[in-house]
């Protein structure tokens, strides 16, 4: 028989519905039915019938109509919500956007040593699911057989028969250990603010699990299997995006992680939206999880919300560094600028890898001989002599930038495979077997991804700094010889003039967003917590300053095609036509002032799934594979070395 969880003000009622044919009026009224019955007041309702009341989906908070039937609206088991204008919906404010969740089919497995950036953001976006290693199952019982003998011969040990900071001289006895783990987890969950998405909660809990798997923590075998069945669920804990230092790792967020594992607080699935965790976890065919000695410890200690985001921010900067070489490279081919500035000989004189990288993807898009321009020939025997440094400079400036991507990625990924957890069974490195001996030490302190998306911030950042400057550029008539703001009869129409403001707007934000958090600290927990790294912020504040510079590229190449449209029928190369060729198809060129918006946001996200890279990347793999000779035209500037002639001497003839 069908049955239905319905949510009335802090209630959540099972509703049973033998006859499927019955109205959604008829499941709202049996549920307040149920929840008058319940109440010693009935719940301030004083006649059933006549109570007026709107019932929504808990996924996606779809209004349903009371007079469909339920049958039609509704499957087994649904979550729906009743309200009215005494009685709000809890969760309006908070739905997520990820509706359309497909249930993946393939695995990664993880043992705490090989998990990548690339592979937590696809935990994340829900392409996997989890499974340990036969090999880090065995590490998980070998630490947690050393905890239960601790436990067992009555030792103290902070965490594990201590109380925490303050409290590590308080011995707690064997009956209260259980308690004492509970209690962490819900008096640490005092996180503020909003929930993180569930992209990247689904992120931060396979990271902690990731962490768990390397077998140092003491969670027993039975805790983490129910942590990843959960994971595969995708059940997941409301995590409010503020509240840690980054010092005794995230312990605010994975508090909130770990309180809807334990049934506690509010949880998110596909199936049933926002609820109640037990709940959730019930939908689902999954209990709570109880708590053994030191596994509440094991579950919030640790760096993983600082480097789940972290992740996130790299792997979207490094997508977007590469595609803002292809964006410069289009509006200095609208701006007729010269390739010469490319030249490999220039940059073997200063060879950061980056700055390499960066010039041999110009000469790639660019090459007059390998791609030939009839825009780049329009101008070929010009008088000018150079560009301006905003496209001049683009291998030094974009150069250090992804150069300063590596090093981040670098330490985000060794974080990622870390263990963070202050208080863990020791293993001797020479050896499988373990000391036998626990070690209170720092690796939870957030400094190193804290200074790393710091410094991401601040490099990443440039690339929409400089960006606007191509932009003003290119609207501007007289640095670009082409009508004012990319449109013709300027003054009835405004063309891209606050598309630009817009990008001035980001890149005067991101100024104040690469102040870097992680030179602020605050001593917590009583002076026993006496230097924080501020990491939750550093990550935070990088990803919008990720996600501006997204925008202000997108804007850029807006401008660049629209620049194109007014030197056709001339044509730019191969590859730069099919990124031209990409951008309309999705936004039109610009005859006379629009609704702006879409267009920037279109384009956005042809950024975002990296489309525009990928419509390059053949043309750049084919360069750099085939060896091609550089091409090196003639220019004004060009001379000769050969050494001058010898002035003839003058013979004199009698």
């Amino acid at each position: 028989m069908p049955c239905f969880t319905v949510h009335i003000r802090d209630e959540w009622l099972a509703v049973p519905c033998r006859d499927t044919t019955n109205t959604i009026r008829w499941l709202g009224h049996e549920a307040l039915k149920r929840y008058v019955k319940n109440k010693p007041d009935n719940g301030g309702i004083t006649a059933v019938k006549d109570t007026r009341f709107v019932v929504r989906r808990c996924q996606g908070l779809g209004l349903l109509d009371a007079d469909d039937t339920v049958e039609d609206v509704l499957e087994d088991n649904d979550f729906v919500e009743l309200g009215n204008d005494r009685m709000h919906l809890k969760y309006k404010n908070v739905e997520p956007s990820l509706s359309a969740y497909r249930e993946p089919a393939e695995y990664i497995s993880l043992d705490g040593n090989t998990l990548t950036s690339t592979d937590l953001v696809n935990l994340g976006r829900g392409l996997y699911k989890i499974k340990l290693t036969q090999e880090a199952e065995r590490k998980v019982v070998q630490a947690r057989e050393l905890l239960d003998t601790i436990v067992k011969e009555n030792k103290v040990v902070y965490g594990i028969t201590t109380g925490f900071g303050k409290f590590a001289r308080t011995v707690i006895p064997v009956s209260k250990l259980k308690e004492l783990q509970e209690n962490l987890v819900r008096s640490h969950s005092a996180g503020v603010g909003n929930p993180l998405s569930p992209e990247r909660t689904r992120m931060l809990l396979a990271l902690r699990i990731n962490v768990l798997a390397k077998g140092y923590s003491g969670i027993s075998l039975e805790t983490l299997h129910a942590m990843i069945q959960a994971f595969n669920a995708s059940c997941l804990s409301f995590v409010p995006e503020k509240g840690t230092v980054g010092a005794s790792g995230d312990l605010a967020p994975l508090s909130h992680l770990a309180l809807g594992l334990i049934g506690e607080g509010k949880m998110w699935s596909p199936k049933s939206g926002w609820a109640d965790a037990k709940y959730v976890l019930e939908a689902h065919g999954l209990k709570p999880i109880s708590l053994k000695p030191k596994e509440g410890l094991a579950l919030i200690n640790g760096t993983q919300m600082i480097t789940s985001l972290g992740a996130e921010a790299v792997e979207r900067a490094q997508a977007i560094a590469r595609q803002a070489d292809i964006i410069a490279a289009l509006t200095l081919e609208v701006l007729k600028g010269t390739t010469k500035a490319f030249d490999s000989d220039i940059h073997s004189l200063r060879p950061h890898p980056g700055q390499i990288e960066v010039a041999l993807r110009f000469r790639s898009l660019l090459d007059s001989d390998h791609h030939p321009s009839e825009i780049a020939e329009s101008h070929r025997f010009c008088d000018r002599v150079q560009d301006a440094y905003t496209m001049r400079c683009c291998p030094q400036v974009h150069g250090v930038t992804n150069d300063t991507i590596t090093f981040v990625q670098n330490i985000i990924n060794t974080e990622i495979n870390s263990m963070c957890h202050f208080f863990h069974c020791t293993q001797n490195c020479s050896t499988t077997n373990f000391r036998g001996e626990t070690i209170s030490g720092g690796n939870f302190h957030g400094e190193y991804p804290a200074k790393a998306l710091d410094f991401l911030a601040i490099a990443v950042h440039e690339l929409a700094s400089i960006s606007e400057r191509r932009t003003e550029r290119l609207c501007n008539p007289s640095l670009s010889e082409l009508p004012a703001f990319l449109v013709n009869e300027g003054g009835l129409n405004s063309g891209f003039m606050i598309a630009h403001c817009t990008a001035a707007a980001l890149v005067s934000e991101n100024k104040v967003l690469c102040h870097p958090s992680s030179v602020d600290s605050l001593s917590t927990s009583a002076a026993t917590e006496d230097h924080v790294s501020m990491g939750g912020w550093a990550a935070r504040k990088a990803l919008r300053v990720v996600e501006h510079v997204e925008q202000v590229l997108a804007i850029e190449l807006l401008a660049a095609c629209q620049g194109i449209e007014f030197l056709r029928p001339l044509r730019t190369t191969t590859p730069l036509e099919k990124v031209y060729d990409l951008v309309r198809s999705v936004v039109k060129p610009w005859i006379k002032d629009r609704f702006m918006s879409p267009d920037i946001e279109a384009v956005h996200r042809l950024l975002l799934d990296q489309k525009v890279w990928n419509v390059a990347k053949p043309y750049i793999d084919k360069y750099q594979t085939e060896y091609i000779p550089e091409s090196r035209p003639g220019s004004p500037t060009a001379f000769s070395l050969e050494p001058p002639a010898s002035p003839r001497k003058r013979v004199r003839h009698e």
